[in-house]
């Protein structure tokens, strides 16, 4: 194994976290409606940037399992990261230039930005076959989400320092302050990646000579094929069924979090104050899942924590102040690493080793589709029953459901089906 490779890999997440904490979290949502949409009313605003985030996801979901294939079957896992991690931080520098008006610009930038964070995180996940052995892959996997998790919290805790404390960092306002956090998520970005492109390199494939056409045609036929293929694969299939349904669970908590809190009258600066519990929590807990996982193994382990997920729904259910909220941001931050890092090793040990950027990239697409089913039951239950507090309890089902399915799963089995078609 090489260890400049895995610490490359693992400085990665520390690198495009910082995306996802203050463009996607925390600061952006809140320029967006505020600054870029100041002559649109807040109704307007808040619905253009729900709008740019479905176009962002729909473009995530078409592009990944294609550019995935492609991937693979040009042994260029590493050229694509690379791209789309230069994509998405020129995007998120780019931010920076973006004023009171500019919210047609703004949704642009947020789009292309989303499109190379998680786009390129289709490669980055396929790259842990490459760099690990399958009885490694859970502790390094880990790791990943540990240093993610430690990254994105450490540059928002300073950008939020400098939005809240501009006079003191020297800026003549908010705003300018605000743009410059946006600017520094892409510089964040750009360095933090260096080692991985250094230290990890393309598996060498033979294939044979094709143009740039051939190779995009090959990678729908490719798509296609690993539809038709499944069902070789039946525990991965199963997986895949548990998975869609608790990480919809997962995901719905994350997004419809700061809603919820608002709906309930909690004020947006202890919303932001528990997002950052969350991080500095989830980095120690996901480490410590490498014990647990070590110990109890990986199936046991994901169990205990989708189970604390349904304690968590049911808390939030009763909470009614912003004490509450910040103890359930720590319950979130013990689990919500761990439960991520869990299911992308099982799924790397799953597929064929030869086809991961394009199984990682199906799960992509399949995930982004079946995610929009939390957040449509939370809305669709709080419109009908004019409650939010049973719109968030109506999310313990994807967790019911997620877990019940995963009994069915033979991880064994399934390593064993994989590795099988792999030499076949």
């Amino acid at each position: 194994m090489n260890h400049k490779a895995v610490r490359g890999w693992l400085m990665y997440d520390w690198a495009n976290s910082a995306f996802a904490t203050t463009i996607l979290a925390a600061i952006m949502p809140i320029y967006y409606v505020s600054v870029a949409g100041i002559h649109l009313s807040e109704e307007t605003a808040a619905y253009y940037w729900g709008f740019t985030q479905t176009i962002a996801t729909l473009s995530v979901a078409l592009l990944s399992p294609i550019m995935g294939a492609i991937a693979d079957y040009t042994g260029s896992k590493m050229k694509f990261l690379s791209f789309f991690a230069v994509l998405g931080a020129l995007a998120s520098a780019a931010m920076a230039f973006t004023g009171e008006g500019d919210w047609l610009l703004t949704s642009i930038l947020v789009i292309v930005g989303t499109i190379g964070f998680s786009t390129g995180n289709t490669f980055y996940d396929g790259l842990l076959v490459d760099i690990a052995p399958p009885e490694k892959r859970d502790a390094i996997s880990m790791r990943g989400f540990a240093y993610g998790y430690l990254g994105g919290g450490l540059l928002l805790t300073l950008n939020i320092a400098m939005i809240e404390g501009w006079k003191m960092f020297g800026f003549p306002d908010k705003t300018i302050a605000t743009q410059t956090a946006f600017f520094t998520v892409g510089l964040w970005w750009l360095l933090f990646a260096i080692p991985v492109m250094r230290h990890v390199k393309d598996k060498a494939v033979q294939r044979s000579a094709s143009g740039l056409g051939d190779t995009f045609k090959n990678g729908f036929v490719r798509i296609k094929h690993t539809i038709k293929t499944l069902k070789r694969y039946p525990e991965l299939l199963k997986y895949m069924i548990s998975y869609w349904f608790y990480n919809d669970g997962i995901n719905t908590v994350i997004v419809m979090a700061t809603v919820y809190g608002k709906g309930i009258g909690i004020g947006t600066l202890h919303l932001i104050i528990a997002l950052l519990i969350t991080q500095f929590i989830a980095y120690p807990s996901t480490l410590l899942f490498i014990r647990l996982a070590s110990g109890f193994g990986v199936k046991k382990s994901l169990y205990g924590s989708l189970s604390l997920y349904v304690l968590i729904v049911i808390l939030g259910y009763f909470m009614t102040n912003a004490a509450h909220f910040y103890a359930l941001a720590v319950m979130v931050g013990l689990v919500q690493g761990g439960s991520q890092a869990i299911s992308r090793s099982i799924y790397a040990n799953l597929v064929p080793p030869s086809r991961t950027a394009e199984f990682f990239g199906f799960l992509s697409l399949s995930s982004k589709f079946s995610s929009a089913a939390g957040p449509f039951i939370f809305s669709i239950t709080g419109t009908l029953t004019g409650s939010i507090r049973l719109a968030i309890l109506s999310l313990i089902g994807f967790f019911v459901i997620g877990m019940i399915m995963l009994i069915f799963v033979n991880l064994e089995k399934g390593r064993v089906q994989a590795l099988a078609e792999e030499n076949a």
